[in-house]
């Protein structure tokens, strides 16, 4: 999305082989009020995220030319757009896989299109909240300068109200998806946060299948592969065995007001 004043609804982007599933969507989508683009395979996608420019892409994995996975590589080249993959795969591990490649979520097939329709407001709530706020954007010339409420540990510092974390001087380019879920650790920071509960405030949902916790574990990894100098040896984002997860415990002068 461009930083341009928006004057059109919010994109969405899908992507599917199967005529019947995106004619579904599209009318679903549409009738929510998104304005929608589809796509035959994973190519079509690629060319149709170029010049459609969407908020979120709903992929399905199994497409000929190039499969979900590829096709959510190489977006997270460029971008950090919200992705939710739609999948038919059995195997934890296969579906899982979408998620180490940079995905925000998935969605088993057969789905409901109400589901999905809460799946991609709630992955828009994280990565953009002024998208569904009906806030508009602009380029930022006629807005006041904000406050903004600063977490610094060492040379790792996170600023929580522009949304946005540096390791020194070097921008950490995290997903929407990634900074709320850093966001709920540091708000929670010296206390564990069990799955379930990041599970429900994060992404939205309870988990219906014991695996479905495992969406958090494979999110956990990509953060820490972000914000970590050591991943071997995390020290800002700790596990607590048999609680979940938790952000280091930090002092008050850690913590700090900038203009």
């Amino acid at each position: 999305m461009t930083p341009e004043r928006r004057t059109h609804p919010i994109r969405i982007l899908i992507a599917d082989d199967e005529a019947n599933i995106r004619r579904i969507l599209e009318t679903r989508l549409r009738l929510a009020g998104f304005e929608v683009a589809a796509a035959v395979n994973g190519m079509n996608a690629l060319e149709l995220f170029r010049s459609f420019e969407p908020d979120a892409l709903v992929l399905d994995v199994m497409m000929p030319e190039l499969d979900g996975f590829a096709v959510t590589e190489r977006i997270r080249a460029q971008s950090e757009v919200p992705i939710i993959l739609l999948t038919s795969l059995s195997d934890v591990g296969d579906r899982l896989t979408g998620l180490k490649l940079g995905a925000d979520d998935y969605i088993l097939k057969p789905f409901s299109p109400k589901e999905l329709e809460l799946r991609i407001r709630c992955v828009l709530r994280r990565s953009s909240p002024l998208l569904l706020s009906g806030k508009q954007i602009n380029n930022g010339a006629d807005r006041k300068p904000a406050s903004s409420h600063w977490l610094i540990v060492g040379n790792f510092r996170v600023d929580l109200t522009r949304r946005k974390a540096y390791r020194g001087d070097e921008r950490i380019r995290l997903t929407g998806m990634e900074f709320s879920l850093l966001e709920l650790l540091i708000n929670r920071a010296g206390e564990p946060v069990s799955r379930l509960d990041i599970l429900e405030q994060v992404w939205g949902y309870r988990p219906t299948k014991s695996n479905d916790s495992r969406v958090v574990d494979v999110h956990i990894s990509r953060l820490r592969a972000k914000v970590e100098e050591d991943v071997e040896v995390p020290e800002l984002i700790l596990t607590t065995r048999g609680k979940g997860y938790m952000f280091r415990r930090c002092s008050q002068e850690e913590i700090s007001l900038k203009i």
